[in-house]
């Protein structure tokens, strides 16, 4: 069973480096991680913030960087790139830098 994994708004995560990402048709991708052969797919939303973990961005400096990566950000978008992020990282998919 995974824990739930300690991030803020002020936490800086980064990618797991081993893992692939196989972007797919309407901007959709899938995460791959061959070490645990864990899967999670990933809407263009998802895709955004992912390609934004690079562990010096804040959760709450990605949350603002969004509207320069999508359209139709919503107004919650703060709470939802913490929770996706932390969705990740509970899977192993990102590590808090």
């Amino acid at each position: 069973m995974r824990s739930r994994v300690q991030l803020t708004e002020e936490s800086r995560p980064t990618a797991n480096c081993g893992v692939v990402l196989r972007e797919e048709f309407d901007d959709w991708a899938v995460l791959f991680n061959p070490d645990t052969g864990d899967a999670v797919g990933l809407n263009p939303t998802g895709v955004a913030i992912w390609k934004l973990l690079d562990g010096r961005r804040t959760v709450a400096e990605l949350a603002a960087d969004l509207p320069e990566h999508i359209n139709g950000v919503p107004p919650d978008a703060l709470a939802q790139t913490l929770e996706c992020v932390r969705a990740l990282a509970v899977q192993g998919f990102v590590k808090n830098a």
